[in-house]
């Protein structure tokens, strides 16, 4: 397979500095020479650099760095989109803000191709806030309703070519939603599977489920994968560290199934704060479970000291 990674060191949309070395450290953990190992041809495409935006004010005084964001979400959009013509991107974050432009960019290809995209949220939270209903103001926390063409970005965010159906979105692990945002959840038919779902189901039959019906549509499959889906007991380089998320075995089971589908077309690896980690062991986790996506076997994994 030919990966391509893109490097988007964003760190507007978060509440702390630090996402912006995320594609550095991932660099830096190996992430090129695993690939490479696995016999994969990679490229990189080195990092997407925003041009400045006009934004008008909006009426909620909560929002953090709306213009910058904007900006961020238009230059990765077109970057993304322009990436996943062959071979499959693998987009560096850098925090998950940028999955506005990301997801955009890979739903307007998908569209073009007449493939229905399907989306895995692999995270802690949904990030299905509008501009009017957050009250944190850090914008990370909009991408997937703003890619899925929920009401109130029109006149503020790039307008989409493509929105992704919300029917079409799984996301799992999450942990800590807020009461509009779980609201918005089930009004737009979102499949959510929480912590307790998978703590009573296991998350094998979950997610094959899930595979199945992308197959049986004939789709394409974006995974976005947050360092707070897994627990931080494993993965401390997040600011937003929720108790109870996925163990290190259920990550790699995730990673190993979709590799197994053959489904997965683009990868977001997002949130990673190095300024947070411990002798850079969450980069290296995170390098480790793309191994397993790119078809690393449970048997191949290489022993480590510390």
């Amino acid at each position: 397979m030919h990966c391509k990674i893109l490097g988007i060191p964003v760190q507007d949309g978060a509440g702390r500095m630090g996402c912006e070395m995320g594609p550095s450290a991932l660099r830096t953990a190996g992430l090129v020479a695993a690939l490479g190992e696995l016999g994969h041809q990679v490229t990189d495409l080195g990092t997407v650099v925003p041009a400045r935006q006009d934004v008008r004010l909006h009426g909620n005084p909560a929002l953090r760095a709306l213009p910058e964001i904007v900006a961020w979400t238009a230059a990765i959009s077109e970057a993304a989109y322009e990436a996943c013509g062959d071979g499959m991107p693998i987009f560096l974050g850098g925090d998950h803000s940028m999955a506005a432009g990301t997801l955009s960019g890979v739903a307007r290809r998908a569209a073009e191709t007449d493939r229905p995209l399907f989306v895995l949220w692999l995270d802690a939270h949904p990030d299905f806030h509008t501009l009017e209903t957050s009250t944190s103001g850090n914008l990370h926390g909009v991408p997937l309703a703003y890619a899925s063409g929920q009401p109130g970005f029109e006149g503020y965010f790039p307008p989409l070519q493509a929105a992704i159906d919300p029917t079409r979105i799984c996301a799992m692990g999450l942990r800590s939603v807020d009461p509009a945002e779980r609201e918005a959840l089930h009004h737009a038919g979102v499949t959510v599977h929480d912590m307790r779902a998978l703590d009573e189901h296991g998350l094998a039959p979950l997610l094959r489920t899930f595979l199945e019906r992308v197959a049986t549509e004939g789709g394409c499959l974006h995974v976005s994968l947050d360092v707070d889906f897994l627990d931080p007991a494993i993965a401390p380089a997040v600011g937003t560290t929720v108790p109870g998320g996925a163990t290190f075995r259920e990550a790699h089971l995730a990673m190993e199934m979709l590799h197994d589908s053959g489904l997965v077309t683009s990868l977001d690896l997002v949130e990673l704060n190095p300024f947070l980690d411990e002798r850079g062991r969450t980069a290296t986790l995170l390098v480790d479970l793309t191994a397993s996506l790119l078809g690393r076997r449970i048997m191949d994994r290489p022993t480590r000291s510390h």
